[in-house]
């Protein structure tokens, strides 16, 4: 291989565009802006690209049809070395690939269960159904510790607060993936669970101790290393316990090498976050973000937001001496490894060792076969009906029953579908209702609630029997200056003298939510008011006291179901909380534990 060719394999890009050869003409528009290139095979032949990665934005997943004729496309642009392709699908919050394909509980929905052996199906099938459509690698499980009830970019993607069963769901998930034929990915080292920014838009700091950081963060990712984990996706944030020099850990050699390589002991691939994020850019530019990822020890560079200058950064760098090509070809080596373990290889393998074959990947089952089948759905059902946790029940109101509470307004969020195929989350409980033998009607009023809309939810409440709202993130206002001291608290161990309270949430405070304001409102015309807290779970402690009170952890169609049918008795709540929920005048103190969970 060339130099040009082994550095093109650490490579991994996005591309415009549904088809690999003749994509939408805006497509190839923005292809040309963004890229230099007008499709998905003059970038793969441009830069000899190892990787390219599907988003919906980037219209790479419209149909499970057109999702594997652009897999076979991208496939027949590198005659040489098959591209490894990758998506980011954990399911529950983050989906890039919807309907009909089976969508599952997301990772604290999974934790909730309690159940490995559900977490481990569930990978199994995404990592089925992935492969079907030429998918060999799934950026997922997040083995992040959600520390932070305020995690703008983490939250429900984690699989819960305690560090040991994070670490269960991880090892789980990575034996289903493998078991499917699929790479998987633990992120985002070395751990951003415990953070009120996002790295998307600007660079986090995360102010664990060094023994914070081995007790808290540290043992999902030891879990994945011993499970054998095919790659490890960087976190772009800052540990000054950790590194203080003050790059962030994607560009950390003490992080990336001293650390995960050399006293963990992994040698897998090491993947960045995406490049183009603010958190790693903002302290050196585009012409030297690659080669200091490189330098710290990383192997595939994701996404970098101008290809050209980080492509020919890395090469120069090389020509230099910055870099050498030894290093360049551990890297390679990694990649390479990988790509063999999933079967890409394969028949490359083959036709080196001197068997006529064409180089090309591993043939994957039929699409029709294997995505959306009856029995994934059906699996995908049963693994959510042990996810819904019941947290309030007053009076023993739920279950519901349509003999005595038939006609019930559905109030609340309808946040945008993760995948852009399901939902609203209103309109689909109030269906799963209907469909239970409930006159339900829906009315939704946002994340933000007016007064017009809580009056008019007010109106609409005359005459019905019970009231089911659906907030979604309540908490975000709201965060601590030091959750080491909360979770030390959540784990039963003697806090630190450090945290400052949350600002109680009474309705009567300027401060209150507007969902806080609606919930109130409808509470006060003496109707049975039903709160499902349908993304993080803590919302319930900035409420005022409801009736009853769930969390489905996720808002997509399969959990939201879920929800409908322990409301209505006909599957009892098993879902117990993977994560503390606090008081939110005293974050320090715990309202309902890890483990919290009432059943019927």
């Amino acid at each position: 291989m060339s130099l040009e060719d082994k550095v093109g394999q650490l490579f991994v890009m996005h591309v415009y565009g549904h088809t690999a050869t003749d994509p939408d003409q805006a497509d190839v528009d923005t292809n040309l802006k963004e890229l230099g290139v007008r499709d998905a095979a003059e970038l793969i032949a441009r830069y000899r690209l190892g990787g390219v990665i599907y988003f919906g934005w980037a219209h790479n997943t419209r149909s499970p049809h057109q999702i594997a004729e652009l897999s076979e496309g991208i496939q027949k642009a590198s005659p040489a070395i098959p591209v490894l392709i990758s998506v980011d699908q954990e399911h529950g919050a983050v989906a890039r690939i919807g309907a009909p394909a089976t969508l599952l509980p997301g990772a604290m929905a999974l934790g909730a269960s309690g159940s490995h052996e559900h977490a481990r199906e569930a990978a199994r099938i995404a990592g089925t159904e992935l492969r079907a459509l030429g998918i060999r690698q799934d950026h997922a499980p997040d083995a992040d510790v959600n520390v932070d009830p305020a995690n703008p970019v983490i939250g429900i993607r984690s699989f819960g607060a305690d560090p040991d069963a994070v670490a269960g769901f991880v090892t789980a998930q990575i034996e289903g993936y493998r078991s499917a034929g699929i790479a998987s990915a633990a992120k985002h080292f070395p751990g951003h669970g415990d953070t009120t920014d996002d790295s998307h838009t600007e660079l986090p700091h995360i102010h664990h101790t060094r023994e914070e950081w081995d007790r808290y963060d540290a043992p999902p990712f030891r879990a994945a290393i011993a499970a054998g984990v095919d790659s490890v996706m960087t976190a772009h944030i800052v540990v000054p316990a950790l590194d203080p020099s003050g790059d962030p850990a994607t560009l950390s050699h003490p992080i990336l090498t001293g650390i995960l390589r050399e006293e963990l002991g992994y040698d897998g691939v090491i993947s960045t976050d995406s490049l183009a994020m603010r958190g790693v850019r903002t302290k050196y530019g585009d012409d030297r973000v690659a080669v200091l990822a490189l330098k710290a020890g990383a192997d595939q560079l994701l996404n970098p937001p101008r290809p050209d200058i980080a492509w020919h950064a890395v090469i120069e760098a090389v020509r230099n001496g910055e870099l050498t090509e030894e290093r360049i070809d551990a890297s390679v080596l990694r990649v390479l490894r990988m790509k063999a373990r999933v079967g890409l290889l394969d028949q490359v393998l083959e036709g080196a060792s001197g068997a006529p074959a064409p180089h090309a990947p591993t043939p994957a089952p039929s699409v029709d076969a294997t995505v959306g089948t009856p029995a994934h759905l059906v699996a995908a059902d049963h693994i959510a009906d042990a996810t819904t946790t019941l947290l309030v029940n007053t009076d023993a109101l739920l279950p519901l029953s349509p003999a005595t509470h038939p006609r019930v307004l559905v109030v609340g969020a309808d946040p945008r579908s993760p995948s852009g195929t399901t939902g609203p989350p209103t309109t689909v409980l109030a269906g799963a209702l209907n469909s239970l033998g409930f006159q339900a009607v829906a009315l939704p009023t946002g994340t933000a609630p007016d007064e017009a809309a809580i009056e008019k939810a007010v109106a609409d409440a005359q005459g019905r029997d019970a009231v089911l709202v659906a907030t979604y993130n309540i908490t975000t206002h709201t965060t601590t200056k030091d959750n080491t001291q909360a979770a030390n608290t959540a784990l039963d161990q003697t806090p630190s003298p450090h945290a400052r309270a949350h600002r109680a949430t009474d309705p009567s405070d300027d401060t209150a939510t507007g969902q806080t304001r609606l919930v109130t409102a409808l509470k006060a015309t003496g109707l049975p008011v039903i709160a499902l807290a349908i993304r993080n779970p803590y919302d319930v402690a900035h409420l005022p006291p409801v009736d009853a009170a769930l969390a489905s952890y996720c808002w997509t169609d399969v959990e939201l179901r879920a929800a409908a049918r322990v409301i209505a008795g006909r599957t009892v709540p098993q879902g117990r909380l993977p994560v503390p929920v606090r008081r939110a005048d005293d974050p320090a103190q715990v309202l309902y534990p890890i483990g919290h969970g009432l059943t019927y």
